[in-house]
């Protein structure tokens, strides 16, 4: 038994992120056959990550803020402190600040046997997908 070493925090990359982001790793994988991630993502007035999915599926517990989250078919909708969000596999999303509070997540998912493909990121988000439309 061990008290985690702390990261250091994390700007996200803006390649996947507009806006800005950023990442506090709270689970990493030790051991062959763990595959559990967890991070506390902290993102700014109307920040938001680009277009993803996940291999095994998403869990998103919103700690503080009013988070919007956003899929392929034009749905948005507002998850709020306390509230958990599931993301199936494969599932193209999106997760958002609102333009006016910050807004934080701890993100929980299982990585694959290849850690590299267990979010495939894809374009950004633009204003009207942002919006609903």
């Amino acid at each position: 038994m061990n008290i985690e070493p702390r990261t250091p925090t994390r700007k996200n990359p803006p390649e996947q992120f507009a806006g800005d982001v950023w990442v506090d790793s709270i689970v990493t994988p030790h051991e062959d056959g763990q595959h559990a991630t967890a991070a506390l993502v902290r993102f700014a007035p109307g920040a938001r990550t680009a277009w993803h999915s996940h291999e095994k599926g998403q869990y998103l517990h919103v700690t503080a803020g009013v988070a919007r989250f956003g899929t392929r078919d034009g749905e948005v909708i507002e998850v709020h402190p306390g509230q958990t969000l599931y993301t199936p596999p494969g599932q193209e999303h999106f997760h958002a600040s609102t333009e006016d509070g910050f807004m934080e997540h701890i993100a929980f998912l299982e990585l694959g046997d290849d850690p590299s493909v267990a979010t495939t990121w894809k374009e950004h988000v633009t204003d009207e997908e942002l919006a609903g439309r």
